[in-house]
């Protein structure tokens, strides 16, 4: 408050209270940007990059909708999306029946580590294809060798998980990791 006024600026020119500075604004929209260009989903990236940004690393939907000028339809979507991919959690706030969303300190390990289990997946499928197409043909060389390059990729990201393991001095717990600890832990 300065003069009995607030510092914060009213809601019609887009940054009340519930937005963010300008500065962590365009920092929000420059990784979306980066990660929509990277593949993911425009509004999932956009979701995900004002969690990384909160300070408490929660937001609710109505807080998301009010941060990113976007639908709360639109954050249901990215929201769930992110869930399926491991980006994100999702917590009821006690007492009530809204939930809040939240991104962990662990949550680019949690990601890149789900992925063994779809590169063990597919690992399968390829031995199946290898074996439909047959292995002496020109199909089925390109399918084991793509699958050859999975193994590897498989072998490497469980090592690159121990490295990190170590790296961060914390010991590894059965399931690879778990959940705890918010965006503001380290």
């Amino acid at each position: 408050m300065v003069n009995g006024q607030s510092e914060h600026r009213t809601e019609k020119d887009g940054t009340g209270e519930g937005a963010y500075p300008p500065e962590v604004a365009e920092f929000v929209e420059r990784f979306a940007a980066e990660l929509t260009g990277a593949g993911m989903q425009r509004m999932a990236s956009r979701v995900f990059a004002c969690l990384l940004a909160e300070e408490s690393g929660a937001l609710g939907s109505a807080e998301l909708s009010e941060r990113l000028r976007i639908s709360p339809a639109a954050v249901s979507g990215a929201v769930r999306y992110l869930s399926q991919v491991h980006l994100v959690t999702r917590e009821r706030e006690p007492g009530s029946r809204r939930e809040r969303y939240r991104v962990h300190a662990n949550t680019w390990y949690e990601a890149i580590a789900d992925r063994d289990a779809l590169l063990g997946r597919w690992a399968t499928t390829f031995e199946q294809g290898i074996e439909a197409v047959g292995p002496d043909s020109q199909a089925g060389r390109r399918l084991a060798e793509t699958a050859e390059f999975f193994a590897f990729m498989r072998e490497e990201l469980s090592r690159m998980v121990e490295r990190w393991y170590a790296h961060r001095g914390v010991p590894r717990t059965a399931g690879h990791g778990d959940r705890e600890g918010s965006a503001t832990s380290s």
